[in-house]
């Protein structure tokens, strides 16, 4: 087909932020926005697959400065090494974009300045309680137990003067374009989601301006302000493909613009579905056809975190099983709209059962067989049996359920469907019994024709596979002497020329491991890397992200004292919090702590505590909070309360 004829198809990754090395659940995106644009390849579309890196912000400027180099340095070393990471797990990218190109930070400060001009961007004042990690304000409603809803770290109070963006002004186009577009988000839980926690109730106006850091992309008329995060970031979707917001945008940017899908993560569905569509609409550019919330991989014991030792990256697990064996796991064990488990021991189940024995020894057994009764030659001799009618049967409606599959973006699906051609050719075999027939040389053509039935149908299923696993793909089409199938040519059964000659030596694709073994060498890895980080002289300590300096006088404005509690209890439909009344000198305070998986109300009671009496009272789950108690938190997230050496009396000043 020649490439003028084919339909465009454009896919993008979120851009992974640049914070520090990607763990497998980040790099589990790029491999499945890989798959996809493999197999739209193969299907005859002109693919543009784009991703890249997030590099601006707050926390980069923070960890560039705890690292001692500039933050320029720091984005460049991080988005090497994510970039080598893709690579290495053969993501086949058209386009890797950093936000620090010079093209996009042109284009950013360009946009800001028209959306400005339009009336659609404005400057006031912003205070409000902001996240650092995400890099977010909230209001106090849209917070969890009085933290971050996105992840679920504590807020500061934070005032600086801002631009803002006017997002009711597009609300109710959204929600009639969401309402007319069923398909624009996916899953549909995610779509339910945002329409009824964030578009129905209103919307409040966009901060996209920030003056407390500087590493960010300067407003073009007012240079103390750098651009917000998300501003900055979403707009690499159409400044990657040349996008000019005066109008010379790109021959790319018109044959390839509105994107066919954004695929990213379910934790930031929010910018992409609502703040990234407005944008698009102020800027009069057509929306996305589609964006998919795809669910987390987690560890078989949670959530991937550093304090807790369990973070698997990408490169360590292709050391163990290789880079195929890892895209395998990781977009088989991905349900559509459920979160996924990944975990050393279903690896080497995947790796022994799936990868070693259905698909590894049908491939060897089918080309030793071959080989050892007629010389590696295979051929097609008509001589056919009822059970042949099954397997063509089965083979064929793969193919055209797995299609069905990748079109509806169930990639797990999709392999599944594939590996039932692998199943049931090793049933077939179990069926048809090879050794048997080579006894008898009466059965010579019924033996030639079995084997040239499990040559097409290891063919077919080897072709399919190269979207998922491209290096296994290729090698086992090379053993087999064939090229890949095109999809369009998977429409019958016996394709594969008779008389061809396979390898002389097969190539074993995937080996057996020893779980026992393996979790040896796992545990032996884990103790290496713990002494790595351990100082010399082991110390309980903690170190944690430095806040900016305060003056004495912000120090000053602060008042703690000594408080007693006299009464507790759990505040009603909440799984966090407790609710103390507090005897601070002669008044008595009531105060909402997220305390409840560490203390019961019994043990409250009657504690010394130290309390900050001077917080602004907010409500928290909608009990009123007049103060806060001090509490230490240790690696795992255990609290404990601050309490005074020795006894003193409630209402003592902490000095």
């Amino acid at each position: 087909m020649c490439q003028n004829c084919k339909k465009p198809y454009y896919i993008t990754t979120a851009i992974a932020y640049t914070s520090g090395k990607p763990h497998i659940g980040n790099t589990y995106e790029a491999v499945l926005a890989d798959s996809i644009a493999r197999y739209k390849r193969a299907k005859g579309y002109d693919v543009f697959f784009q991703t890249g890196t997030d590099e601006h912000g707050q926390k980069i400027e923070l960890k560039a400065a705890e690292a001692q180099v500039t933050p320029k340095e720091f984005v460049d070393q991080i988005s090497g090494e994510i970039k080598t990471i893709w690579d290495l797990m053969d993501t086949s990218y058209d386009k890797f974009i950093r936000t620090t190109d010079e093209y996009h930070e042109k284009q950013v400060q360009k946009i800001f300045k028209k959306l400005y001009d339009q009336g659609d961007i404005y400057k006031g004042y912003y205070e409000g309680l902001y996240c650092t990690p995400c890099e977010s304000f909230f209001t106090e409603s849209q917070l969890v137990d009085g933290k971050c809803p996105d992840c679920g770290r504590e807020v500061q109070p934070a005032k600086e003067e801002a631009y803002f963006f006017k997002m009711s002004k597009y609300a109710d186009r959204l929600i009639e374009h969401i309402n007319q577009h069923p398909e624009f988000i996916q899953p549909v839980a995610r779509k339910n989601e945002m329409m009824n926690n964030f578009l129905l109730p209103g919307l409040q106006d966009l901060c996209v301006s920030r003056t407390s850091f500087t590493w960010g992309i300067p407003v073009s008329f007012d240079p103390k302000h750098v651009t917000y995060v998300w501003l900055d970031a979403l707009t690499n979707y159409i400044t990657g493909i040349g996008y000019d917001c005066d109008g010379d945008s790109t021959e790319q940017f018109n044959k390839f613009w509105p994107a066919d899908l954004h695929l990213i993560g379910k934790d930031i569905i929010r910018f992409h579905t609502i703040y990234w569509p407005i944008f698009l609409m102020a800027l009069d550019l057509p929306l996305p056809k589609q964006i998919f919330g795809h669910p987390w991989l987690l560890q078989g014991d949670g959530k991937m975190s550093k304090s807790k030792g369990n973070v698997l990256y990408a490169d360590t697990l292709v050391d163990f099983f290789g880079v195929d064996a890892v895209r395998y796991f990781v977009l088989h064990e991905m349900p559509f709209d459920n979160d996924g488990v990944i975990s050393w021991e279903l690896m080497v189940e995947r790796m022994n059962s799936d990868l070693a024995n259905i698909l590894g020894n049908l491939v060897n057994r089918t080309i030793s067989m071959t080989n050892k009764y007629f010389g590696g030659t295979v051929t097609n001799t008509g001589v056919s049996q009822p059970v042949d009618d099954d397997l063509k049967a089965t083979v064929l409606e793969a193919v055209k359920k797995a299609d069905e599959k990748m079109d509806k973006l169930r990639v797990a699906d999709a392999i599944t469907e594939i590996f039932n051609i692998f199943r049931r050719s090793n049933k077939y075999i179990d069926e048809t019994a090879p050794w048997t027939l080579a006894k008898d040389e009466a059965n010579k053509d019924r033996l030639a024709q079995v084997l040239y039935n499990l040559t097409e149908a290891i063919t077919i299923g080897a072709s399919l596979l190269e979207s998922f696993m491209p290096r296994t793909s290729e090698k086992i089409l090379a053993q087999l002497n064939t090229e890949k199938r095109q999809l369009d040519e998977m429409n019958e059964f016996g394709k594969y020329p008779s008389g061809n000659q396979v390898t002389e030596k097969p190539e074993i694709l995937f080996a057996r491991m020893d779980m026992k073994e393996v979790m040896e060498k796992v545990e032996a890895m884990n103790a290496a890397c713990a002494a790595e980080d351990q100082p010399e002289e082991e110390l309980n300590v903690i170190d944690i992200e430095a806040k900016p300096e305060i003056t004495y006088d912000d120090f000053a404005k602060l008042q703690f004292q000594v408080g007693e509690i006299i009464a507790c209890e759990e505040v009603p439909k909440s799984k966090k919090l407790l609710c103390s009344k507090v005897r601070v000198g002669s008044q008595v305070k009531q105060i909402v702590s997220g305390i409840k998986a560490h203390y019961t109300p019994e043990q409250m009671v009657g504690k010394k505590v130290m309390v900050v009496v001077n917080l602004k009272p907010a409500k928290l789950a909608g009990v009123l909070s007049e103060g806060m108690l001090l509490c230490a938190e240790d690696a795992e997230g255990n609290l404990s309360l601050m309490t005074p050496e020795k006894d003193m009396p409630a209402g003592a000043e902490i000095c």
